[in-house]
């Protein structure tokens, strides 16, 4: 647990929050500043600053839980439309620096906006990237 941490707190009930599940491992609530109607959060309940510092079978179990979630949203809200949100690091737009991943339920003409531009890359940048992720990943997987 790190003291400094907003979702640490909520994960140890310093803070109340909307909860919709709990489990040893887990917490799912609604995010206190939704996007839409029916925006959760889930968070492990050990901290983890982000993608590269959660364990591989922790995420795993966590992702199975984001299923389960966004299957429940769908029944409950009525809507069959979900963006599933996860940001790592401040250029990417992470703001609480522990791993967690949002759920947002979308509803026709919400006004709820995440995209972004696409970029110009020549074929020798792609074939420059695809090499190096190939070599780090066939790394990492052996």
């Amino acid at each position: 647990m790190n003291n400094n941490c907003i979702f640490c707190k909520l994960a140890a009930n310093e803070i109340p929050s909307h909860k919709i599940y709990e489990d040893t491992d887990f917490l799912v609530f609604l995010d206190l500043f939704p996007s839409s109607l029916g925006h959760t959060l889930i968070i492990p309940k050990s901290h983890y600053e982000n993608i590269f510092d959660i364990p591989e079978d922790t995420a795993a179990n966590l992702q199975r839980l984001v299923v389960r979630t966004a299957a429940a949203l769908k029944n409950a809200l009525g809507t069959p439309h979900i963006n599933v949100l996860q940001n790592n690091g401040t250029s990417a737009g992470q703001t609480v620096f522990h791993y967690h991943v949002h759920l947002i339920p979308r509803y026709e003409n919400d006004n709820v906006n995440i995209g972004w531009a696409t970029a110009k890359h020549s074929p020798e940048d792609f074939s420059s990237c695809v090499d190096d992720i190939k070599s780090k990943l066939s790394s990492a997987v052996h």
